[in-house]
């Protein structure tokens, strides 16, 4: 082979490279489909889900999940015996319209609500698509985002920093455990993260405190009640999401659905009245400093 000859191949490699990732993405369309499926799942299991999928083998891409990947993006967060040896949990991404946001169905997920899976998907980067989230009996859930990063990026040709899917990871698990640890319940912990992330865009915190104000206004107006431990801790992770610089606004945009559902509450009764008692606190309280003085 010539040197001339050499020299064009080269090149043409090496702009092939540089252009796949944009090819990959422009590719993907609204409605495509993508099935990630447990790596130890038996056949019967397999056909089981991709019949509540409505999905035929033959015609859609379909990848496996394995428990070591599981394991790579939640061994940080979680224990390994909550993780398990197996890899159930399975998943469908379905490309969604420009601007859409994120929806999220599940079915035998016990641990992660649906709208723990979307504020994490849109933490690591996800736009714009339909999630479902199975397994063959009840399982956690944890597992799940993991297969849901993979598929998306197949589908779409997007690279996701592994520092952002390790965020996103221990956000969906900080979440989790909010939940459970002392009676906030799911959708209190979720709409607390979504809170947070619409007063981190409009904040735009500088400092550590800062961020900490964000956290403890949140969690006043939804009315939780956070430890000081449960506090540092979610000033840890968002100051992480920070340092990966995450587009906050755009964050927001996914979140469509969720927030929703957070300002059916923060405009609730409940909510107003817990505001109203506040505000009759804080009068009380002035008044009898006040009256010290007199």
């Amino acid at each position: 082979m010539n040197r001339a000859v050499y020299f064009i191949l080269s090149a043409v490699i090496i702009i092939a490279l540089s252009i796949a990732p944009q090819l990959a993405h422009a590719d993907a369309a609204p409605g495509d489909t993508i099935v990630t499926l447990g790596a130890d799942l038996t056949a019967q299991q397999k056909q089981q889900i991709l019949q509540e999928m409505n999905v035929d083998q033959n015609h859609a891409q379909i990848i496996e999940v394995t428990n070591a990947e599981e394991h790579k993006y939640l061994d940080n967060y979680l224990p390994k015996a909550q993780i398990g040896t197996r890899a159930i949990s399975s998943s469908k991404i379905t490309i969604g319209e420009k601007n859409t946001g994120l929806s999220v169905s599940t079915n035998h997920i016990t641990y992660v609500s649906n709208d723990m899976y979307i504020n994490a998907l849109a933490t690591a980067g996800v736009k714009d698509a339909q999630v479902y989230v199975t397994a063959p009996f009840d399982v956690s859930g944890t597992a799940g985002l993991t297969g849901l990063i993979k598929a998306y990026e197949l589908s779409t040709g997007d690279v996701i920093p592994e520092q952002q899917k390790q965020v996103a990871n221990e956000e969906m698990v900080t979440t989790a455990k909010l939940a459970n640890d002392n009676g906030i319940g799911k959708d209190k912990a979720a709409q607390l993260m979504t809170l947070i992330k619409e007063k981190m865009a409009k904040e735009n915190p500088k400092t550590d405190a800062d961020i900490e104000k964000i956290i403890r206004e949140a969690a006043d107006q939804l009315g939780i009640h956070l430890t000081d431990a449960q506090v540092q801790k979610l000033v840890d992770l968002f100051k992480k999401m920070q340092d990966l610089h995450i587009n906050w606004n755009q964050v927001g945009d996914q979140l469509q659905k969720v927030k929703g559902k957070l300002n059916q509450v923060l405009n609730s009764d409940e909510a107003k009245g817990f505001f109203a008692k506040l505000v009759d606190f804080i009068r009380s309280l002035f008044h009898s400093i006040a009256a010290l003085f007199q």
